[in-house]
């Protein structure tokens, strides 16, 4: 079988997943069903598949760390982690990616996958893939299309056309439709012949970018300058930023797919769902006797066809059915099944009134480790920080604020004005304002201390970086 290089969309917020899936912490980075991340998983089904070669992850600017984090987790060593200056939805984004494969791999086919969608049957997906690469290796444009299981209204559905000669088991496209009524799904499910629109396809790059260019000359010809103008960050490919802002934003399918006669069909019943609800996530999970998805420290009598998660604190429920409660350390969600897709109110109202609950977790992480507020008053805020094991902090001064570090567990090496010092369990030491500082962890182990900020303003916008191993300064 012909080489693949398979492409992760690691774009979007999740928002019907809050409070769990925020902005700076999406739900295709988390571990939801497991002890892997969305993304992990998506990349651990191609594992040990010789024809498949190292990943390329397109996700955004702010996630760059974590998914390289998540990917050295799993040893995956990526072809390459492409930054979005900002999202321009899938044709833009599978564009970019089309030009690094071509460049990288030639040959190859290019496997596009969401990276946050369950896929419980992973024979059938292997097998399907390889029944769609030999279409793709005929021009083919390959999309997979799910069984439907049910009359599902958020779903696009594909209709099946004739058998499509290139390949044993592909079909012709005959339209795209988009999420149908009750009554309109139910009469694609009793036909057999509309299939779930999976967002996966498999194609070559080359005939991707000939009908992108044939039918959105404006999406090809931005999204290639945006790419010849790309360059390196550390382990990164940067796309030009003017040239993609440019860009419009517009869907694989509506601009390629729903157009060129190049489309194909592989249908599959593999076990998928894109998690787009809690209700979709309470399906995909193991449920007790009495239809109950459960994880963390949860407590239930009575309860019925319920979906508890608790992630810090005990959870407790009593005689309570079809109900999502989900606990985080800022926020709790208690809502109806049937209104799961209403999480994103809350977000939008979030958004309105400026809180940044919709946006962050208690818990922020960044490059070098996490930081978690404690609490915060009046001209002081008190953190709890973790660096990682090598990693340190940026050469940084603070016009504001002045800081107090005391060490928890491990071995912290501080700069102050150019003095080093080497602190241990239980030490502690006082930056001024204005005193250029930093902080480093030289151990094996995780750095675990307490900082005490004080001062007029205590914004994460008054740090001045000097020097930064992660490229921020």
């Amino acid at each position: 079988m012909t080489k693949i290089i398979p492409v992760i969309l690691s774009g979007g917020a999740g928002t019907r997943l809050w409070p769990l899936s925020r902005a700076a912490l999406p739900k295709q980075l988390l571990p939801l069903l497991s002890e892997h991340s969305m993304l992990q998983e998506t990349i651990l089904r191609l594992a040990d598949w010789p024809e498949v070669l190292a990943p390329m992850v397109v996700c955004g600017n702010d996630h760059r760390f974590l998914v390289a984090e998540q990917l050295r987790e799993i040893q995956v060593l990526p072809h390459s982690i492409m930054l979005e200056p900002v999202g321009r939805n899938t044709a833009p984004a599978i564009a970019v990616a089309a030009y690094g494969v071509e460049e990288g791999a030639e040959d190859a086919l290019m496997l596009v996958l969401p990276a946050d969608h369950v896929i419980r049957d992973v024979k059938a997906f292997h097998l399907a893939v390889q029944v769609a690469a030999k279409a793709a290796a005929q021009g083919r444009l390959v999309t997979f299309g799910i069984q439907p299981s049910s009359p599902e209204t958020g779903y696009g559905y594909i209709k099946k056309g004739d058998t499509d000669r290139v390949a044993e088991g592909s079909f012709t496209v005959q339209k795209f439709v988009e999420k149908p009524n009750r009554d309109v799904a139910e009469g694609y499910v009793a036909s057999g012949d509309y299939f779930w629109n999976s967002g996966m396809f498999l194609f070559k790059p080359s005939a991707y970018l000939a009908e992108l260019a044939r039918l959105r000359p404006d999406i090809a010809d931005i999204t290639k300058q945006s790419f010849e103008g790309s360059y390196r960050d550390l382990d990164f490919c940067r796309l030009e930023e003017k040239s993609f802002m440019q860009c419009p934003s517009d869907s694989i399918d509506y601009a390629v797919m729903e157009n060129t006669h190049l489309a194909a069909l592989v249908p599959v019943d593999m076990g998928w769902n894109d998690v787009g609800s809690w209700t979709a996530l309470w399906e995909v999970q193991s449920q007790d006797e009495a239809g109950n998805a459960l994880r963390g420290d949860v407590y239930v009598d009575d309860v019925k066809r319920s979906l508890v998660r608790a992630e810090g604190r005990i959870v407790a429920a009593i005689g309570v059915e079809d109900l999502v409660i989900i606990e985080t350390s800022d926020a709790v969600l208690v809502a109806h099944k049937d209104r799961a897709q209403d999480v994103k109110k809350i977000v939008d109202h979030l958004k309105r009134n400026g809180r940044s609950e919709h946006e962050v977790h208690a818990r922020v992480y960044r490059p070098w480790g996490s930081y978690e507020g404690v609490d915060i008053g009046e001209r002081f805020q008190v953190k709890r920080i973790i660096v990682n094991p090598g990693s340190k902090l940026s050469l940084q001064m603070h016009h504001h604020r002045a800081e107090h570090w005391v060490v928890v567990s491990g071995t912290a090496l501080v700069t102050r004005d150019g003095k080093t010092e080497m602190l241990s369990e239980n030490q502690s030491t006082y930056i001024p304002i204005g005193v250029t500082h930093r902080l480093e962890n030289p151990g094996k182990l995780p750095l675990h201390l307490i900082e005490i900020q004080s001062g007029s303003y205590l914004g994460e916008d008054d740090i001045v970086r000097y020097e930064d191993t992660y490229g921020r300064s």
